[in-house]
């Protein structure tokens, strides 16, 4: 169960008692636009979203361990990211 939404997020707009899994993508520390995939513990592709014009990306998902891949022109990263319900886990991808 995940739903996602483009844009810029911050803390201030993530939905109380939502589990959300947001962050930002950079690349030679700026903000870069591309995609960012969820995918749960086992590989499995989950959702994927766009990222802001600031680069920043935000999911609403289980609770869970979960991978968030980042996927800009001529590059790829991984974090992985362990979602507690009702929390808000922050990930910062630089590429």
């Amino acid at each position: 169960m995940c739903g996602a939404k483009a844009g810029g997020p911050d803390a201030s707009s993530a939905k109380p008692g939502e589990t959300t899994i947001q962050g930002s993508v950079t690349q030679n520390g700026h903000p870069v636009t591309g995609y960012v995939r969820l995918l749960d513990s086992t590989g499995e592709f989950t959702a994927e979203v766009p990222t802001s014009a600031t680069g920043q990306f935000r999911f609403y998902a289980a609770e869970g361990t979960w991978t968030v891949r980042a996927l800009v022109p001529g590059a790829t990263a991984d974090r992985t990211v362990v979602a507690q319900k009702g929390g808000l886990a922050e990930v910062a991808i630089a590429v």
